[in-house]
């Protein structure tokens, strides 16, 4: 579950070459921090399975003989006890890639970014395999020690990519100003021409009923 939900979210459904993912450096190691991340939880689950089974040969598994019911009794036991822990890590599994995700969207919207997902892609057999490909590569193989820049607790700002994406926000911000500026100067000349105008039309106004006030006279 933690592999199938790494391989959307970091991949795009690119050719990726045989045990690599296609991506950069610092997401590649974004995506195996988090899959030691996985690994470390995986393996605590299992422990806790083997840890349900050793339990109940302890407390249950001695005698030598029993009845069927016992039999039934302790296995109804060790599903049920089972069931719940699996089911537990199962939702806190859920949690924790809403997490993520929410780490990742939180970071799009910053730069006014709308991220889509495919939920149907998750469980895209030949990306998995790639992805367990890539897991043996990183984990079995190698036997790789995690770096600095792979335990860092958050994520770190958007480098790359962001710089430009900024570059663009600003030039087009500039291009609109410049353009509200025009627009500025050619409403105030087009205002002190109005006001020219009409100072001239009061001023024909008050000598033509000067005119006519000197005729009223006369």
């Amino acid at each position: 579950l933690f592999t199938s939900f790494s391989v959307y979210l970091s991949l795009c459904l690119y050719p990726y070459p045989q045990a690599e993912l296609g991506l950069n450096e610092h997401h590649q190691n974004e995506v195996i921090n988090y899959m030691r991340f996985a690994r470390f939880k995986r393996g605590l689950c299992l422990k806790t399975v083997d840890s349900c089974f050793q339990d109940l040969k302890d407390s249950r598994l001695v005698e030598e003989t029993f009845t069927v019911d016992e039999v039934i009794d302790m296995l109804d036991g060790l599903r049920t006890v089972v069931h719940s822990e699996v089911e537990s890590e199962l939702i806190n599994t859920t949690y924790t890639n809403v997490l993520l995700l929410r780490q990742l969207f939180s970071q799009a919207e910053k730069w006014y970014l709308k991220l889509q997902t495919d939920v149907s892609e998750l469980e895209n057999r030949e990306l998995l395999e790639q992805v367990a490909e890539f897991e043996k590569s990183e984990f079995t193989s190698s036997n790789k020690k995690p770096s600095a820049d792979l335990i860092k607790p958050k994520l770190a700002p958007l480098n790359e990519g962001g710089s430009e994406l900024l570059n663009k926000t600003v030039a087009c911000l500039q291009e609109e100003n410049e353009k509200l500026k025009t627009r500025l100067r050619t409403i105030e000349t087009q205002a002190t021409a109005a006001l020219d105008e009409k100072s001239k039309l009061e001023k024909s106004l008050k000598d033509l009923q000067m005119i006519q006030g000197d005729q009223k006279v006369n």
